[in-house]
């Protein structure tokens, strides 16, 4: 069942991460990104101490050998957020979700070119046919497809989603740096610490009162984000990554649905015939990654036998 279990833990993660990126669409005409940064990071915190609190790991996840890496990611991953809050604000849900889908392509890229691992012949045409899916949900965004469709906001929109999903995967190459030294509760407790200062900084440049009910709304996305980053930890606790990873593109069923019933919106048969394509590249890299695991594990058994 356990392997069950971490199925159901990153479906629940996938929603309360859309659910999030929904309420902050919902309110993005009425508050400056830096501000929901900031809510979103802030109010993070109160599951998140709770579950260090409760996991028994609260002091792991204050000391740190490497304070300027935790930094770094932080300031990587807050301006992925910012982008991808900007995204939102441009385009319908499902869109910009989809859009994110170019990240763990990126990975692949970044991975060879930052931290020199060996991506051979298989990843590479996958991400090249991830990046051709990319490019076709791009299209009617710029207009290239349907003039009506493609506007300055909705070009705009995809600009952001694209660079938020490149600083998505830049923070995800700085997080495999920091988990050769730093603990997992570590990682999580400073980019929300560190996240929620950066956003508050943003106070300068004018934020606007929140009625009480809006208040709650914006408290609500944060502890969605805390709970989908708790989700998320807790589900690769449960099985191996390759059976966990491929149900983060849940996310598109959550997108559609609510996209649909929330704002009315369905993406055009391009943006999914692209994101169709992203998703099956993107679990094409995630087998990829699993066996070649296996073979290194392997490779490493036999050698420890020939060296007894």
């Amino acid at each position: 069942m356990q392997p069950v279990i971490g199925i159901l833990l990153k479906i629940f993660s996938a929603f309360a991460f859309t659910l999030m990126a929904a309420t902050i669409k919902f309110v993005s005409d009425a508050y400056p990104v830096g501000q929901l940064i900031f809510f979103r990071s802030a109010f993070a915190l109160i599951p998140l101490m709770l579950w260090l609190a409760w996991s028994d790991v609260m002091v792991n996840a204050v000391r740190t050998h490497n304070l300027k890496g935790h930094l770094l990611r932080s300031i990587i991953g807050v301006t992925g957020m910012f982008c991808g809050f900007a995204a939102l604000s441009y385009l319908p849900l499902s869109d910009a979700v989809a859009i994110g889908y170019a990240a763990p392509l990126i990975v692949v890229v970044l991975a060879a070119l930052v931290l020199k691992e060996t991506v051979r012949a298989y990843r590479w045409s996958a991400v090249s046919i991830g990046f051709i899916g990319v490019i076709l949900m791009l299209t009617p965004q710029f207009g290239v497809v349907d003039s009506a469709v493609g506007n300055e906001s909705r070009a705009l929109g995809a600009t952001f989603a694209v660079f938020a999903a490149l600083c998505t995967a830049a923070a995800t190459i700085q997080v495999r740096r920091l988990t050769a030294t730093e603990r997992t509760g570590a990682i999580v407790f400073y980019f929300s610490v560190f996240s929620t200062l950066i956003g508050l900084a943003t106070i300068f440049f004018g934020w606007n009162m929140p009625g009480l009910a809006d208040f709650g709304i914006l408290m609500v996305i944060g502890i969605l984000g805390g709970i989908g980053q708790i989700l998320l930890t807790q589900s690769y606790r449960f099985g191996d990554a390759s059976l966990i990873a491929p149900f983060e593109y849940t996310t598109m069923i959550w997108a559609l649905l609510l996209g649909w019933f929330v704002f009315g919106d369905w993406p055009q048969a391009i943006v999914l015939a692209g994101a169709a394509i992203v998703i099956a590249a993107g679990i094409f890299v995630i087998w990829r990654e699993h066996r070649l695991g296996l073979a290194r594990k392997k490779a490493a058994e036999m050698a420890s036998k020939r060296a007894i």
